[in-house]
């Protein structure tokens, strides 16, 4: 059970970080803005589905996809763990400026009758740092008789909690507008990235030691 809770309180915060719902509610909001109430609801509960299917799948298939092609783990941490932290820097430094480029990103799509998968979903909500972090994630799985039961349960949490945030704060995105305003958005946005940074610089340490861990261990 701890095993379980461990996995969970490390999936969790990282997914959270990447996905950044709170900001994320408010493009959403201004992309479905002409939509009506019902359209936008329905729109919340289809992204929430999709980007749970999204991270499951890079879970529980991404570290099979890399061995497939002859990937390490050590080498996905490293690439990884660069393109996260490079992402909570980016978002750091000019948060305003990473919102705007989603935005335009999602308006394009405006007249598509089904936008929930592409853009709302890939890249809006689950893009490919998400993907990144949660295939680091699912990699680092442990034997199968060591746990592998508790953690496979603990990042299925994780992912589905993940998913349940993604649907309240799209579907209440008027309300948490309203209530936090831009001030709030901004500082919301600020920690989230810097978390995201530290979780990036976490993943590659991590992917370091695997890589010199054999080379500087005792011969």
């Amino acid at each position: 059970m701890l095993e379980a809770l461990h996995a969970f309180l490390l999936g969790f915060p990282a997914l959270f970080s990447i996905v950044n719902p709170i900001s994320g509610g408010f493009i959403f909001r201004s992309v479905t803005a002409s939509r009506p109430p019902e359209t936008h609801a329905r729109l919340a509960r289809l992204v929430a589905l999709n980007s749970l299917v999204v991270m499951m799948g890079a879970l529980w298939a991404g570290s099979y996809v890399l061995a497939f092609f002859g990937i390490t783990l050590a080498a996905l941490r490293v690439a990884g763990g660069l393109v996260v932290a490079l992402s909570g820097w980016r978002l750091l430094n000019a948060p305003e400026t990473h919102d705007e480029r989603k935005q335009e990103q999602a308006a394009s799509a405006e007249g598509i009758e089904d936008i929930a998968l592409f853009p709302l979903t890939i890249p809006f909500t689950t893009g490919p740092g998400t993907i990144a972090v949660a295939v680091a994630l699912g990699a680092g799985h442990p034997k199968l008789f060591d746990g592998l039961g508790w953690f496979f349960l603990g990042m299925t949490a994780a992912a589905v909690a993940m998913a349940g945030v993604i649907w309240v704060t799209y579907s209440y995105a008027d309300r948490l507008t309203r209530m936090m305003g831009p001030t709030g958005t901004r500082t919301i946005t600020r920690i989230s990235a810097f978390l995201l940074l530290c979780i990036g610089v976490q993943i590659l340490i991590t992917g370091v030691e695997d890589v010199l861990g054999p080379l500087l261990g005792p011969r």
